[in-house]
């Protein structure tokens, strides 16, 4: 049935009803999770999101986006669909007693665990496990990290993720003080007294 409506009748054509045609290339970019380290020896801690047509792409965008506003010393991206998230607890409930034992797998590989130590917070790098799946990764977490309620755990396999390699160390040289940012570095209030005073 045709519109009455022009601007309906103006748009492209975009397929026939009920036929998904594949996406063109960088038609829509991926998501990337991203995750910083404030200071030398603090664990990486997941910051936020970009949008990207790649994984390189995703972590120049990242490094302009989360860490223009604060000091930070290194920096890492992995693509959305590469972590593995478990179930979501609440009140008193230990995410780790709902995760069981898979089969055991014989190809073991570095997988990064994160946790999620409180609602409403970020998940933070706890550390990593060799193991042939995330949920093999998470049974092993369980065993080595299960110290606390924890609300939700994420596994990354290690090969995925774009790190911050040691050549590129520099990029975080940067001022360790930035109070030009801070309105009373401007000393407003001086500058209006001395132009009141000049008033008279």
């Amino acid at each position: 049935m045709n519109s009455l409506d022009p601007r309906v009748i103006r748009l492209p054509k975009t397929g026939e009803p009920g036929i998904i045609q594949p996406k063109v290339p960088l038609d829509q970019f991926g998501s990337f999770e991203v995750f910083v380290q404030p200071k030398e020896g603090k664990s990486f801690q997941h910051e936020g999101v970009v949008h990207s047509p790649n994984l390189e792409l995703a972590y120049i965008l990242a490094k302009e986006t989360f860490t223009r506003r604060f000091t930070c010393v290194s920096l890492y991206v992995v693509e959305t669909r590469n972590v593995f998230a478990s179930p979501l607890t609440d009140g008193n409930n230990n995410v780790y007693d709902l995760i069981v034992d898979p089969p055991p797998s014989n190809k073991k590989e570095p997988y990064e665990i994160y946790h999620l130590p409180k609602r409403g917070k970020q998940h933070i790098h706890v550390g990593q496990v060799e193991a042939g799946s995330p949920e093999e990764a998470m049974s092993f977490a369980r065993k080595k990290f299960n110290t606390k309620i924890i609300y939700n755990v994420w596994a990354v396999k290690s090969a995925d993720i774009r790190f911050t390699s040691i050549e590129e160390n520099d990029f975080w040289i940067t001022l360790p003080e930035k109070h030009f940012r801070d309105a009373a570095d401007y000393k407003g209030g001086d500058k209006l007294k001395l132009f009141l005073e000049k008033q008279k």
